[in-house]
């Protein structure tokens, strides 16, 4: 992304803040902002459940261990974190998917899926 403009939401407005408690992000800034560096694609801002962290660890992906000297503190349902949009699209697939804050997950997720599935997981 170009520091020259700011990023945008799937709304097309700019892109709010997901969560700083805990503070997450490529960036570890609070937004699903993203670079050509994030190999993850972090730009869905999800509100995590139990359901989906019992899957995304058996997928591998471990999001409830702490591990501080990452400064991660672990994930408890109903925690918002910037999701790497293949997971996302991967539990949606498996009927898992956390709902999605629209004003907070980057316009790049349009990429690889629709705004009318991430609508229809909105919390707005």
């Amino acid at each position: 992304m170009s520091d020259s403009k700011p990023a945008l939401n799937v709304l097309g407005n700019p892109l709010e803040t997901c969560s700083c408690d805990p503070m997450t992000g490529y960036f570890r800034d609070g937004k699903c902002n993203t670079t050509a560096n994030d190999v993850g694609t972090h730009v869905v801002c999800a509100i995590v459940t139990e359901e989906f962290l019992n899957y995304s660890r058996s997928k591998g992906n471990d999001l409830i261990t702490p591990i501080p000297q990452w400064d991660f503190p672990g994930l408890k349902p109903g925690d918002k974190w910037c999701l790497c949009i293949s997971r996302w699209k991967q539990a949606e697939k498996a009927g898992m998917a956390p709902h999605v804050d629209l004003n907070a997950t980057h316009e790049l997720a349009l990429k690889y899926v629709s705004l009318d599935l991430l609508k229809s997981y909105s919390i707005d």
